[in-house]
């Protein structure tokens, strides 16, 4: 007779709540590895959301995917509400277990990379963080290689009707985006003719929502670090705040910003 299921058997409690492990005997060692081992569960939800997204882009749900993309600009939100948490961990107190992280650093999560990549925003110099074949590789390389949430909508785009160029719609999916003034103008022809535009304008509102909240988590996550660390080096050899800080103007949708001054 097999065992009744309970909370605990169901969620994995045993192995999720037996998986943190601190090495310096620091309190605060504690919050730093759970706050950024959530972060990680969260990202894999999102991706799992993105994914389903992408697919259902490339099907012409338009309407249908707005429960997803909804789902992970709300994800979101919670993830950048996660930073007024780190932020009680002092100058002081970081540096007490700092030297335990060695080379380990946020630079190297595989999931946000996929994350950054499933949007449209590829740079393929992150695979090399990646153990050479490993699973994380593997995810981000496959991301790498596929058509963006980007590519999928401007792709719906050109199905409903607008002419797009052929270097938007037929390209090397692992190269960056580079906005196009065909896009632009096609987008904000959806945002001059909102009713006979509707599903299309509606996707593309969801994807700034998206955009909107990666823009304000990041600008929350330079504040965090400065607070805690200042312009020091982050671990890992990274550039700390002036990488962070660089990073605030990156944009997945370029064109529905963009599109806007010409409305």
């Amino acid at each position: 007779m097999t065992d009744p299921m309970t909370y605990g058997h169901y969620l994995g409690l045993d192995t999720l709540l037996s998986s943190q492990h601190p090495i310096s005997d620091h309190h605060d060692e504690m919050l730093f590895i759970v706050i950024h081992q959530t972060k990680e569960l969260w990202l894999k939800q999102i991706i799992h959301e993105l994914r389903l997204a992408i697919e259902l882009v490339r099907q012409d749900k338009l309407i249908e995917v707005h429960k997803n993309l909804s789902r992970v600009s709300r994800i979101q939100a919670v993830m950048t509400s996660s930073w007024d948490i780190l932020s009680t961990l002092t100058p002081t107190d970081y540096l007490t277990f700092r030297g335990v992280l060695g080379s380990s650093s946020g630079f190297q999560s595989a999931q946000f990379r996929t994350f950054e990549y499933l949007l449209g925003l590829k740079d393929s110099g992150h695979l090399r963080h990646q153990q050479e074949g490993s699973e994380p590789q593997r995810m981000l390389a496959a991301a790498l290689a596929a058509p963006s949430l980007w590519d999928e909508a401007n792709a719906a785009l050109s199905r409903s009707g607008f002419a797009l160029p052929a270097e938007v719609l037929e390209r090397d999916w692992s190269r960056p985006y580079e906005p196009n003034e065909a896009v632009e103008a096609a987008w904000a022809q959806v945002y001059r003719d909102v009713e006979r535009h509707w599903p299309l304008y509606q996707l593309a509102e969801k994807l700034v929502d998206v955009d909107d909240a990666l823009a304000i988590w990041r600008h929350k996550h330079v504040v965090t670090v400065e607070r805690v660390i200042g312009f020091k080096r982050g671990t890992g050899g990274t550039a700390g705040v002036s990488y962070l800080q660089s990073t605030l103007s990156r944009r997945a949708f370029p064109e529905l910003w963009s599109l806007r001054t010409q409305l």
